[in-house]
């Protein structure tokens, strides 16, 4: 029952009108029209009889004829495939799976589209038969009303045009007769008048009603051609329009526009030569306007109600508008010397210059089809004229550009306060030119509306094609430049430059028409033209050199703003473009193009010049002229404001964050930056999103955390979060109670929430902002005091371990629920939690609140209470306490479940944990005699060549991680690392930094002291060595010894420095995880851990997999070592940025909508090695795979590790929890062996760029 047939659209109709009948006092009680809808939707939901409609039958009927068949056909596949039982969640799946199927259909697409038509007509003919029923009830009721009046016709019509002040009278069908035989042309005028009069003064209704309505409406059609008569006729025809349906409103407007169209034909005005002029109060132009200003009020009001009739009627509006604009072109005479006649195109320019009309027109695209298939097939010399009319005054432009006088100020009409009555020829050719670009610029937008393209013109040899146009526009652009943020009037808003940079804008923003019409070479070139030009030395050819940049560089940030455009500047060859844009920089691939160019340090010597000079401007002095002065204090702080949101945007990526560090000018970007956040303004005056992705690159490094702290960035970030959790909006009238939040973290603290995850997501941020800060720990806090400082929050929303931290709260525990949220967001990060573990005994406080939450508080009988807060401190105790991978350790959910027991996992309140939250440790392998990597390790001890010897080990490893992963655990993996390093570190070529010399005291290294972290850190690397057995008890003193050798050795390679920094003093600020894996890799052997570690120091794979060496290395040039912004960061971080564009771009649109950045991830799983996100195996794998393929390997291991979590990703950037998903979740089902085949290929395309720029790290900043 594929297709329906005339009856079933009858019977369809009869059922849905009897539907609407049923439900018709829901809908007449709905107080608007989407409330009405609304109802319609959840009708199922609220109307019992739902389901006895016969409408809904019907349907219900249709479907199961339609798919039954494809319903079995496709359950009986699955079942037959999956053995699934038709029982419990097997049988929803089914379920799920057979719908999915059916909508995939062809046949289910083929009823979706035969029900839509279908239903689309019935509604129209349900509607038509309405308007037909309420016409014939009103004809009934006139004709009621006149049966039981003998009254005669009164003239009781007001002189006024207003229809508040006119007076109707019923009139019979003999007297409409009279009236319209009166109105013949061959009657007197006087005659004609007293009945248009009287007509005036009728009811529309009555008018259209009548028989004689057909001579009548020629009749009046004909009186607009008489002077005295025109008005009273338009009079007429203005009230047809505001109170008739389609049907005939359609009639009067056609008729209307063969008038006018005849009017200019029998007239034949000319149109005004160069130093004439046109009187619009002339009386026939005066009638001429009166009528096509009646037209253009009825084309821009007709859109809001003709989609509720045939399309016919809007294709004969339409089409009438078309014919009358167009006449004079097909049939006017075209041959040179003829005099140029006026035309109704212009007479519409002077009423509509920016052609409203016609963007109305194309807006809805039930309209814009019949206007682009008219457009095609009849009219297309509509369109050759209007951009004949742009050609001619590109061109008339170009005439000019040697004079002395500006000829745009004689052609824009201007805009006094008395009005118009004269306008010269070149007022009108311009009002022509604004309406000619207006229509094109929306034909533009439009696909098949750019198909009308290439157009042929007269005076030309080729045709005018989509590029050829935009050229014009350039150039028009660049004889009439114009400042676009200068005071905007009117007559700005109609400037050339204006109109043609809208158009621009139009086209930048949509991406298929940039692709046709923009990124094209001949375009970019016009653009570059001047820009090439001046950096060559030369005199640009334009009339206002610094207005025309600030235009081009506009529309050149426009275009690099999006991903193709970017790549047109990137890599097409033929355009040189890396001196003139500042927008490119602000991706990792744009900023490679123009690294060898030192922008930076252009910029930021620019913006330090402009700020010294804007500091000697002199102070204004009382009663002085001090206009210059203050002017030239304005521009230094508008060029100083662009310098700096030009340095701003280096900001947007990891290795650009560095040299604007390098530059000096983070701080007084970061505090432009939050002026511009205080004043609600988007973050920088090109870029798209939010604050969200750019203060999460800052926020992952020190500087940049410092420099938003010191901006006021953060203290108004805490004192927002306060308000929305705390305060609640007090300027709000209570006009009903606030609802009572049912999720952990309400949604108005959500937005806060993410914000503080995006800032104290590295370890390092978190750092600077607490480090050395102890708690206020007050015996009182009174209610109005506010935290401004992440301690200060802290202090109230987590370590809440005092009645006067509780009674200070307003909402006890919604708001520490939400520090008990944030605090394991910020324990996910091991160096986060060490430093907070240290200096505010996070898990004693978490274990005494649990102790206090018994029913039993005096006994040890008492049980733990289950609720919102001990589920949260139970789940962060066993994130911090466990360590491990997905498949080591299991963390208690925070729901609970339904059931006799609602929380199955047991709660404690002292070490150590329930075993239940370890899972089996893996199994590490430790025989080596059947390795076929041990068998190559034992045979090539003495081989002499050194090179072949490290491809055949790359090629041995691949083969092994392939075939055989898990063997590459335990001793031989050991042997491996200690071999492969060892000759590394033994070869002239790979041995990068200076070979370790290292001879230390054991006096000293046992007096060496390790800090509080560092001892914390040792507790965890224990805890997690003797869960996988790869330790001993007394493992302790080897790994503490160890310890402390690297401590002194890495204390030799840093340099001394100045910086305030809390994380540049007291050594590297953190716990080192790379020595900690190293040494349970050796299996606490601290002798061979040492050697390794000593002989990994020379290579470059240690600047990236070991943070702890590089920090404040020697080896680094001092002011790179000196910002605490690590290589890991500026270098691996950045590519794999680069990289997730180029291979995995959904995931890296998704981390943009987010707020988030890769880049922050990497850091995090990079500075821990992979802890707590891996399985030992495939830590050991990561580390191995750095070590033996390359250091590069390192950012190709990060692109596959978000291709396989792209999924996720996607779906929690919709749910907008992508930053705690990744926080706070391992990495399931990752395995390097699985990825190693994507990598070597990554490797094969980006080895040459991202290990060459790897070597660069002795001076990154050049």
């Amino acid at each position: 029952m594929s297709q329906l047939s005339a009856e079933d659209e009858a019977e369809l109709q009869s059922l849905l009108k009897q539907l609407l009948k049923s439900i018709n006092d829901k809908i007449s009680d709905a107080p608007s029209t989407e409330c009405a809808e609304e109802i319609l939707l959840h009708l199922e939901e609220t109307d019992k009889n739902f389901h006895n409609y016969e409408f809904v039958k019907y349907l219900r009927q249709y479907v199961e004829s339609s798919l039954g068949t494809v319903v079995e056909e496709e359950t009986k596949n699955l079942t037959r495939r999956d053995g699934q039982h038709a029982i419990g969640s097997g049988h929803d799946t089914l379920i799920h799976a057979v719908i999915q199927r059916t909508r995939d259909s062809a046949e289910y697409q083929q009823m979706m589209q035969t029900l839509k038509n279908t239903m689309t007509i019935v509604v129209e003919s349900l509607i038509n038969k309405f308007e037909e029923d309420q016409m014939r009830k009103e004809e009934m009721h006139r004709e009621k009303q006149h049966n039981q009046s003998n009254s005669q016709y009164i003239d009781n019509c007001s002189d006024s045009d207003s229809s508040f002040n006119q007076s109707y009278a019923f009139i019979r069908q003999e007297q409409l007769q009279a009236l319209a035989e009166k109105l013949d042309s061959s009657r007197p005028k006087e005659v004609r008048w007293q009945a248009l009069q009287a007509l005036c003064c009728a009811p529309p209704s009555d008018v259209l009603s009548c028989e004689s309505w057909s001579s009548l409406r020629r009749n009046l059609c004909a009186a607009l051609t008489d002077p005295g008569l025109s008005d009273n006729v338009l009079q007429f025809f203005a009230k047809i329009f505001s109170s008739s349906p389609l049907n005939v409103t359609r009639e009067i407007y056609t008729s209307l526009a063969k008038s006018v169209e005849s009017s200019f034909l029998s007239h034949k005005l000319s149109f005004p030569t160069a130093s004439a002029a046109i009187d619009i109060n002339r009386p026939e132009i005066s009638r001429l306007l009166k009528q096509i200003r009646l037209m253009n009020d009825f084309q821009k009001e007709v859109t809001t109600f003709w989609i509720r009739h045939p399309e016919k009627y809007m294709e004969d509006i339409i089409e009438s508008t078309f014919s009358l604009l167009s006449f004079h072109h097909e049939h006017g005479s075209a041959s040179p010397g003829t005099e140029k006649a006026l035309e109704p195109i212009h007479l519409l320019a002077l009423l509509d210059i920016k052609a409203t009309w016609f963007k109305k027109w194309m807006h809805g695209y039930y309209s814009r089809t019949v206007v682009l298939r008219l457009l095609e097939r009849k009219y297309k010399s509509l369109i050759v004229a209007a951009l004949q009319q742009c050609i001619h005054y590109s061109e008339s432009c170009e005439r000019f550009t040697n004079e002395t006088t500006d000829p745009q100020s004689a052609e824009q009409p201007s805009t006094g306060s008395s009005p118009r009555g004269v306008y010269t020829g070149k007022e009108l050719e311009y009002a022509f030119f604004v309406h000619s670009l207006c229509v094109l610029g929306k034909l533009l937008i439009y696909i098949n509306g750019r198909k009308l393209f290439p157009i042929r013109v007269r005076k030309r040899k080729d045709p005018v094609n989509l590029t050829d146009l935009v050229v014009i526009l350039i150039n028009i652009i660049y004889q009439h430049p114009k400042p676009l943020h200068s005071d905007a009037s009117h007559t700005d808003s109609l400037s050339p430059s204006c109109l043609a940079m809208e158009v621009l804008w139009m086209l930048c923003e949509r991406t298929e028409c940039a692709a046709e019409c923009l990124y094209q070479t001949p375009v970019i070139e016009t653009l570059l033209a001047p820009v090439i030009a001046l950096l060559n030395g030369q005199q640009a050819k334009l009339k206002s050199p610094s207005a025309t940049l600030t235009l081009i560089a506009d529309v050149l940030a426009r275009i690099a703003n999006t991903d193709r455009g970017l790549a047109l500047f990137l890599y097409e060859k033929n355009l040189v473009v890396a001196h003139s844009e500042r927008q490119m920089y602000n991706t990792c691939e744009g900023l490679q193009v123009l690294r060898p160019y030192g922008l930076h340090k252009a910029v930021a010597a620019a913006w330090k010049k402009t700020s010294s000079l804007s500091e000697r401007v002199p102070t204004p002095v009382p009663g002085a002229a001090a206009g210059t002065s203050t002017q030239d204090v304005q521009n230094m702080h508008i060029w100083e404001e662009t310098l700096l949101d030009s340095l701003l945007n280096f900001a947007a990526t990891p290795k650009g964050l560095l040299l604007l560090q390098q530059t000096g000018a983070i701080n007084e970007c970061l505090s432009y930056m939050f002026s511009r956040f205080t004043k609600k303004l988007q973050v920088s005056r090109c870029e798209k999103f939010g604050y969200g992705v750019m203060v999460t690159q800052v926020a992952a490094t020190a500087p940049g955390v410092a420099a938003l702290h010191s901006s006021g960035f953060v203290r108004a970030l805490v004192v927002e979060l306060w308000s929305v959790l705390e305060c609640g909006s007090e300027d709000v009238g209570v006009v009903r109670p606030k609802p009572t939040p049912m999720d952990p973290i309400d949604r108005s603290c959500h937005k806060s929430f993410l914000s503080l995850v995006n800032l104290l997501s590295s370890s390092q941020s978190v750092w600077e902002l607490m480090g050395r800060q102890p708690l206020a720990n007050k015996s009182e806090y009174t209610l109005r005091e506010m935290p401004t400082s992440i301690p200060d929050l802290i202090d109230r929303l987590i370590v809440v371990n005092s009645d006067a931290k509780i009674h200070s709260l307003f909402h006890y525990e919604q708001s520490h629920t939400f520090g008990l949220r944030l605090l394991s967001v910020l324990c996910c990060n091991l160096d986060s939690f060490l430093l907070l573990e240290s200096q505010y005994n996070i898990c004693s406080m978490l274990l005494q609140s649990q102790r206090e939450n018994v029913t039993e508080l005096d006994t040890d009988d008492g049980e733990f209470i289950i609720d919102n807060l001990s589920v949260e401190r139970n789940h962060v105790l066993v994130r911090v306490s466990v360590v491990g991978g997905p498949s080591e350790r299991m963390l208690p959910p925070r729901a609970l479940q339904e059931g006799e027991d609602p929380y199955p996992w047991p709660m404690f309140s002292s070490y150590p944990l329930p075993p239940c939250y370890t899972l089996d440790p893996p199994k590490i392998h430790h025989n080596s005699l059947d390795s076929e990597i041990s068998t190559f390790l034992a045979s090539s001890k003495d081989s002499k060549n050194e090179e072949s010897w490290m491809e055949i080990c790359q090629r041995q490893y691949c083969k092994v991680m392939t075939s055989k992963p898990n063997i590459l655990t335990g001793k031989v993996l050991a042997d491996l690392l200690e071999k492969v390093v060892a000759h590394l570190s033994n070869s002239a070529t790979d041995c990068f930094f200076s070979p370790a010399q290292y001879k230390a005291e054991e006096k000293s290294v046992k007096s060496a002291v390790l800090s509080s972290v560092e001892q914390l850190g040792i507790d965890t690397c224990l805890r997690y060595g003797s869960y996988l057995k790869l330790l001993t008890e007394d493992a302790v003193n080897d790994l503490t010894l160890l310890m402390k050798h690297i401590k002194i050795f890495l204390s030799t390679q840093r340099v001394k420095t100045a910086s305030e920094l809390i994380t540049q003093q007291d050594g590297y600020p953190g716990h080192d995880w790379l020595t900690s894996t190293v040494f349970l890799i050796m299996a606490g052997d601290m002798e061979r851990s040492l050697s390794l570690l000593l002989n990994l120091s020379s290579l470059l794979t240690s600047a990236f997999i070991w943070p702890a060496r590089i920090h404040a290395s020697v080896h680094i040039p001092v002011e790179v070592a000196e910002s605490g912004i690590p290589p890991v960061y500026w270098c691996t971080a950045h590519y794999v940025e680069m990289l997730l564009k180029a291979e995995v771009p959904l995931a890296h649109s998704a981390f943009r909508m987010s707020g988030f950045t890769p880049s922050q991830m990497c850091l995090h799983w990079l500075t821990q090695c992979f802890w707590n996100y891996l399985d030992w195996t495939e830590i050991c794998h990561y580390v191995s795979t750095c070590l033996v393929m390359g250091p590069d390997y390192q950012v190709y291991m990060c692109v596959a590790i978000f291709k396989h979590l792209q999924p996720d990703i996607l779906q929690r950037t919709q749910s907008q929890e992508l930053q705690v998903f990744l926080k706070e979740e391992p990495i399931q089902g990752f395995k390097v062996n699985d990825y190693l085949e994507l990598m070597e290929g990554l490797e094969r395309s980006y080895r040459h760029v991202v290990l060459t720029d790897m070597k660069t790290i002795r001076n990154p900043a050049e």
